[in-house]
């Protein structure tokens, strides 16, 4: 066969199919998985509603914040409030029929740097949207509009979350500093020491920090803002150090979820009498 007869003989393959492929679509929750699929959404569901649940309870409390010089991460940096505040107590303009707590005026800020989080976009989709519950799993829509539009469009605003939540990170870091100095039963000056509760707001500050630091975003402004990795060994190495913080994003983000919930509890039960702040030093 010569080559203009190669040339004119249509190539047939019986495997061959160009019709599109279609999946059938499966009702919401059906699959084939045999696996605990669930159990990870539903964790998930109960861990953060339980979170939402006492977090908004303790910022609308208004009170049992403060313990000595300990003050609860839900009111840092206390803005107004107290004498001990940054501007003083309540506002006389503040609106009589609006509630008013000092975790009100702050917790906007790392509240949304989590709900805007890279990692928890994902966990939350599945576990309260269903987007889909998993893998293979079914889910309840039938269209995909994802983050192109009101509300979820909203979750850009991730990397101005980053820059607030990384300034709320220093405050946290002086808070521990105030934590080291007791006043005198008796002469009211301060004077070093450590307590539970000094441990307890350090290993919070630890621990947000490296949920922060490890976050996707600044990972990208570590790397030096380009799409590929910056040739500069500064920033290079910076790159590097968030990376590792990063690959254990998921892992800081629960702990820190969970610990800067007990640091409020903690200040909050000392500061009842229910618990007792031992002095360690």
């Amino acid at each position: 066969m010569g080559l203009a007869d190669r040339r004119d003989t249509p190539l047939l393959c019986p495997l061959m199919n160009t019709a599109p492929a279609t999946l059938p679509r499966r009702r919401f929750l059906e699959t084939a998985r045999r696996d605990l699929w669930w159990l990870e959404p539903l964790l998930v569901l109960v861990v953060l509603s339980g979170f939402l649940v006492y977090a908004t309870w303790a910022a609308f409390q208004n009170a049992h914040y403060r313990l000595g010089p300990y003050l609860s991460p839900f009111y840092s940096p206390e803005i107004f409030g107290s004498e001990r505040a940054w501007f003083g107590p309540k506002p006389s303009w503040w609106p009589v029929l609006l509630p008013f707590s000092p975790a009100l005026l702050i917790l906007w800020i790392p509240g949304g740097f989590r709900f805007t989080c890279f990692y928890y976009r994902g966990a939350y989709y599945k576990a309260f949207w269903g987007d889909p519950p998993s893998c293979a799993v079914g889910e309840p829509r039938s269209k995909y509009r994802g983050e192109n539009s009101l509300p979820l469009i909203l979750q850009n605003l991730h990397r101005y979350f980053l820059y607030l939540s990384l300034a709320f990170i220093l405050v946290l870091a002086y808070d521990v500093w105030e934590a080291l100095w007791f006043p005198d039963p008796a002469t009211g000056a301060a004077h070093f020491g450590i307590g539970v509760g000094t441990l307890v707001l350090a290993i919070n500050v630890v621990l947000l920090g490296s949920y922060t630091l490890g976050c996707h975003s600044f990972r990208h402004l570590a790397g030096g803002r380009y799409d590929e990795i910056a040739r500069k060994p500064a920033l290079h190495a910076c790159y590097q150090c968030v990376s590792g913080l990063n690959k254990r994003h998921m892992r800081f983000a629960w702990m820190s979820l969970f610990w800067v919930a007990f640091s409020d509890l903690y200040v909050r039960l000392c500061s009842m009498g229910v618990w007792t702040d031992f002095r360690l030093f």
